[in-house]
């Protein structure tokens, strides 16, 4: 039998085993990486043009007020469009369902934070970890605050003059506590980088599943 020249070389070594697992398992689906990058979208142009409104010095930079109000109202209007246009996937669906259920190892990841306990085995996670759980509940809950009380202030004839002083309340202080929770969300997205690799690539590495979700490959 003739043989081709190099068939033995380190291509034919590096090729994996059929039995052997990918090194990378899918994390995320693209409707859910579209329902996630255009959700952050309109709640950092939200938190922007608020910024641009209430901070005196950003005002006087940016001016043009008028046109940052409109800007904002609608990108506070558009927030749960994505949302919604997303229950259309079951993959998205499925991750809303995980989101909604806390499980014993969430309860066991939470015991981990309160002690401080930084390692690995001792906060264990399904696909989502107790403090995602509690984060996406919180987010999505003030958005619905916010689009609530954001539409008590721009239709004013919806409601007597208290309410709308309530609503403005509300919304005002409400908005300063979404800045400081994204500004927390983003800073752990910063820390990292395989986290940021599975929302924009749809993947991740199979180790590192193992190692911050280690429930999860188990339930898959």
């Amino acid at each position: 039998m003739t043989s081709t020249p190099g068939s033995a070389g380190p291509t034919g070594a590096a090729t994996p085993s059929p039995s052997e697992p990918p090194t990378r398992v899918r994390r995320f689906s693209r409707a859910e990486r579209w329902v996630h990058r255009t959700t952050a979208a309109l709640m950092l142009t939200c938190v922007a043009t608020a910024a641009a409104l209430y901070v005196p010095q950003i005002a006087e930079l940016v001016g043009r007020r008028h046109l940052v109000v409109t800007v904002h109202e609608w990108a506070g209007v558009l927030l749960p469009v994505p949302f919604l246009l997303g229950l259309a996937s079951p993959a998205f669906r499925a991750d809303l369902r995980r989101l909604n259920r806390f499980r014993p190892h969430d309860r066991t990841w939470l015991r981990a934070v309160r002690r401080r306990d930084h390692r690995l085995p001792s906060r264990p996670a399904g696909k989502f970890n107790a403090g995602q759980k509690i984060y996406a509940a919180w987010i999505a809950g003030a958005a619905l605050v916010m689009l609530g009380t954001g539409l008590l202030m721009w239709f004013t004839d919806l409601a007597p003059l208290v309410w709308r002083t309530g609503a403005t309340f509300v919304h005002d202080w409400l908005s300063l506590a979404i800045g400081i929770v994204l500004a927390g969300h983003i800073g752990m997205a910063l820390a990292d980088p395989e986290a940021r690799r599975g929302m924009r690539t749809g993947s991740v590495e199979r180790q590192w599943a193992r190692d911050h979700h280690s429930e999860w490959l188990q339930d898959e």
